[in-house]
């Protein structure tokens, strides 16, 4: 008989769990786990995520160049590319928390690679991050994530906040 212990597994490992295992009944003595597909279905998960860092934010963008499942979920790609997901509700409310915090720029200056980039271009915003160079990764750069050699890609550009995991600034 097994012995079961609600609330001591760890949210996270049930998380993991539940994300990476279908929900099946258990008739049989389980068997070892099968190989997963060779092609599996590309979904946007929170586990599709970067490492935490300004260049692994980058790499993130520079690797997903082409996919257009992000299209519609700038926030989500951002924040995937940063190594989290669910911080904000959309760009224009990371821009605001930005603005808040005191961690926006307005200035014109050239935002550092991984730091976060916005425009004003719909009532969610927009975001995307920095290169380092003046260019910037996004979704929606023509149908799909992409890189542009300027902020002026976009119209309505606000500014850039600090490179950082956005953990609610």
């Amino acid at each position: 008989m097994r012995n079961h212990r609600p609330g001591r597994v760890a949210a996270t490992g049930l998380a993991a769990a539940l994300l990476l295992a279908p929900l099946t009944a258990q008739t049989a003595p389980a068997a070892p786990a099968a190989e997963p597909a060779a092609t599996a279905p590309a979904a946007v998960t929170p586990l599709d995520a970067g490492d935490g860092t300004a260049q692994g934010a980058v790499e993130w963008y520079e690797a997903h160049t082409g996919d257009t499942s992000y299209e519609g979920m700038c926030e989500m790609a951002a924040e995937n590319a940063w190594g989290v997901t669910g911080v904000w509700p959309s760009a224009i409310d990371h821009w605001n928390g930005a603005v808040a915090a005191g961690k926006a720029h307005t200035d014109g200056s050239t935002p550092p690679a991984g730091a976060f980039v916005y425009w004003n271009i719909s009532e969610y915003g927009h975001v995307g991050i920095a290169d380092g160079n003046g260019g910037f990764h996004s979704s929606s750069v023509n149908g799909a994530i992409g890189h542009a050699d300027s902020t002026s890609y976009f119209s309505n550009y606000l500014g850039w906040s600090d490179p950082q995991v956005p953990a609610g600034l």
